[in-house]
């Protein structure tokens, strides 16, 4: 019999990695199931490569975007809804994929149906293109019998998602491509401009003030071996801080500072909510359990001062409790939040509520968008306009000396 290899979570929450050996993938996964594991992954053992699959390795380096998972869930859903069977309309969507990666998950996909897989099933195999909030909402579909519908509202909840992001991109371009302008000029005109007017200055020999002789000793730095020395500790600096960040105690440490940055603390916390709020509706009005919602909900909140305290969420309800009161002990979501969640959780109608939520938080969101656009807009020009003015009083400065000798 073949063996798997799975990821799972036990019933004390930790994840780790088991082997498992069944007669197909749905016995491995009803197996594991039984034993009270949650299972996150599971993919057959394929012992020691034989060969190097080039095709595979080239898809390893290409992303699915978002918007091209939701037109996927959107295309699918009309072709479910219309009767066509889904080998087929699978099969005619793989034809007309642009993305490479996708479009071989989706044969895959269409075989494994065929062969008698479950959608869901077949579609866990490819991580990089479904999430365990795709696959969960998928299986629910499966389960109830309204893929369509399902697919629906993936295709709405991704297209959501996409939007948030683009907002808070737009945020942070502008500033991005002004410092990244304002730095290429400053070194620009530091390392060439500077020293032709110095030494045309130290020939005159008129003595150079304290700013400029700065700037030179900055100029002779870049031009020499010593650059070298500030990029490699750039790139070290950049190293430490991804290791720092994939430990537990760094990544709680900087999320929980990146929610009190000034300007993108709160923007951060709003887009978190929105997401929170979008993504737990959504399951829970699919038919996911609560508890596999909020823990997918958890692992896809990329923050994890919130995972934190989404994960005490789970673990209140786990025992019998309410989600607001484990998220208002937290102290990071808004206290509105809060009590329409409450609301929800006391009217029955907690996956409407949380719609609600998301679109409040959305609105918030691109708002605070606009507003941090508005205030960066003029911090970035005054930036840009001090550097060049640095270097262009540096030049000038002497030559007011110049002019003082003539006089």
């Amino acid at each position: 019999m073949p063996t798997f290899i799975a990821k799972i979570r036990d019933t004390q929450g930790k994840s780790r990695t088991e082997k498992i050996v069944a007669e197909s993938l749905a016995q491995a996964r009803n197996n594991l199931r039984d034993k009270g594991f949650v299972v996150q992954e599971l993919k057959q053992s394929q012992g020691l490569p034989l060969s190097f699959d080039f095709k595979k390795f080239q898809n390893s380096f290409v992303s699915v975007p978002i918007k091209e998972k939701a037109v996927f869930s959107r295309q699918l859903a009309t072709l479910v809804n219309a009767g066509v069977a889904i080998v087929r309309g699978l099969g005619v969507l793989a034809d007309q994929c642009t993305n490479p990666k996708m479009k071989q998950a989706l044969i895959d996909i269409s075989n494994d149906v065929q062969s008698g897989v479950n959608l869901s099933d077949s579609m866990r195999k490819h991580p990089d293109c479904f999430d365990g909030l795709y696959v969960s909402m998928i299986q629910a579909g499966e389960v109830g019998g309204v893929l369509d519908e399902v697919l629906n509202r993936l295709a709405k909840l991704l297209e959501d998602v996409a939007r948030l992001q683009n907002q808070i991109k737009s945020a942070l371009a502008y500033p991005t491509v002004v410092g990244f302008i304002a730095v290429t000029i400053f070194v620009g005109m530091t390392v060439f401009l500077l020293p032709v007017f110095a030494k045309i200055f130290t020939e005159i020999g008129t003595e150079l003030p304290p700013l400029t002789q700065f700037l030179m000793t900055c100029s002779e730095i870049l031009r020499s071996w010593k650059s070298f020395v500030i990029i490699a500790a750039f790139v070290a600096a950049k190293f430490a801080y991804g290791q720092y960040y994939k430990t537990r105690v760094g990544r709680e440490t900087i999320d929980r500072l990146s929610l009190k940055m000034p300007l993108f603390g709160d923007l951060i916390q709003k887009s978190s909510v929105a997401r929170f709020s979008r993504t737990f509706g959504s399951l829970t009005r699919s038919g996911v359990p609560i508890l596999t919602s909020l823990e997918i909900v958890r692992d896809t909140s990329g923050n994890q001062v919130i995972a934190n305290a989404i994960d005490a969420a789970r673990l209140e309800v786990q025992q019998g409790g309410m989600i607001s009161l484990a998220l208002q002990k937290a102290n990071v979501f808004p206290a509105m939040a809060i009590q329409m969640i409450s609301i929800g959780e006391e009217t029955g109608e907690l996956d409407g509520m949380l719609m609600k939520v998301a679109d409040f938080y959305e609105d918030e969101v691109e708002q605070a968008v606009k507003a941090l656009t508005s205030v960066l807009e003029p911090i970035m020009i005054l930036v840009l306009g001090s550097m060049v003015g640095t270097i262009l009083m540096s030049m000038y400065l002497p030559l007011f000396k110049v002019f003082e000798k003539l006089g």
